[in-house]
């Protein structure tokens, strides 16, 4: 099948070459976002393969129907950004990267953890200006502190699988229980019960109706003074604005995010000569206690790999009209 691959980098290249050295699906790249205005690059085309900030809106899937789309191939988790009524109602087959590399977006979330904690990003700062004072840089053990995580799939797991190994308490939410973490010693409790108990507070859900800025002022304000937030799922799960408002209180402590929801325009891009326009984002850079990541969380080597290699065995089942293992239907997430 022809594929157009939109959003395309340098290591998309690298990696999904490298998944498909017979090219039984060309590929043509395609660096710009796929939104309204560019959807006319994909015209002729059987195979889309999208990014996470592609925007898959039903006007968008519309043009790509009339024009012969059959399969998206989505190289992500997620699909938050796709209009899967839309695309029911079109006959547009949709799949997925259920999994790739849960270890790659486990460690990060650690990682900002551990940086957070011990105001790594100040202290490298001060070190290449010569200060070498502890002042504003004490931290804490992590051993005996409650970590809650929301969200215990995959990714979910193997955080509590490196937290347990730090001798966290964990704490977890989750619609399923999942035995993984009730073996580490992990408790499944109530929203309001972790809010009110965790030191930390790391998320890892998909990005649904009912999870929508799950974490705003309402739940920030059921938290522990000086709470630290982790965000490496969705952004749009993450009230920003109330997370500012914590942040200026102190009632939250910390933020590392490695998702952002309005993060559209923004990542995977140099805007490093440009004046930054969302305020909201511009403001959060200012805080000493945050850091953000550009939606890096994903990506290591083994991941990239994975991922390339997934998608192309979608698109092979897709073309050999075998069932499609992770397809992904307005109705499936319905009955989630």
């Amino acid at each position: 099948m022809n594929i157009a691959f939109f959003s395309t980098k340098s290591y998309d290249r690298e990696f999904f070459d490298a998944a498909d050295p017979q090219r039984r699906h060309p590929i043509t790249y395609l660096e710009p976002r796929l939104t309204e205005q560019t959807a006319s690059l994909a015209v002729g085309f059987p195979c889309v393969c999208g990014f996470v900030n592609d925007s898959l809106n039903a006007a968008v899937l519309e043009t790509l129907a009339a024009s012969g789309l059959k399969l998206l191939a989505l190289r992500s988790a997620g699909f938050n950004h796709v209009d899967l009524l839309a695309a029911d109602r079109l006959g547009i087959a949709v799949v997925r990267v259920p999994a790739y590399s849960p270890y790659a977006v486990a460690e990060h979330t650690v990682m900002l953890m551990l940086a957070l904690n011990r105001h790594l990003q100040r202290a490298y700062s001060r070190v290449r200006d010569g200060n070498l004072s502890l002042e504003g840089l004490l931290g804490f053990d992590l051993r005996g502190r409650t970590i809650g995580i929301i969200g215990t799939g995959r990714i979910g797991a193997v955080v509590a699988q490196i937290l347990s190994g730090f001798g966290c308490r964990l704490l977890a939410s989750d619609p399923t229980v999942n035995p993984e973490l009730t073996r580490l010693g992990a408790s499944y409790v109530p929203l309001a019960e972790l809010y009110a108990q965790c030191d930390i507070i790391t998320l890892h859900s998909p990005l649904l109706p009912e999870t929508f800025h799950l974490i705003g002022a309402a739940a920030i304000s059921q938290m522990k003074p000086g709470v630290m937030l982790i965000n490496t799922s969705r952004g749009g799960i993450v009230d920003t604005r109330a997370v500012i408002e914590g942040l200026k209180s102190g009632q939250v402590g910390a933020l590392g995010i490695d998702v952002y929801e309005e993060e559209e325009g923004l990542f995977f891009q140099d805007l490093s000569e440009r004046v930054i326009q969302d305020d909201v984002f511009a403001r959060l850079l200012t805080f000493p206690n945050v850091i953000v990541t550009g939606h890096q969380a994903f990506f290591t080597r083994e991941a990239l790999s994975a991922i390339a290699q997934t998608t192309l065995a979608n698109i092979d089942e897709f073309a050999a009209g075998q069932p499609l293992a992770n397809q992904v239907t307005a109705a499936k997430v319905r009955r989630k």
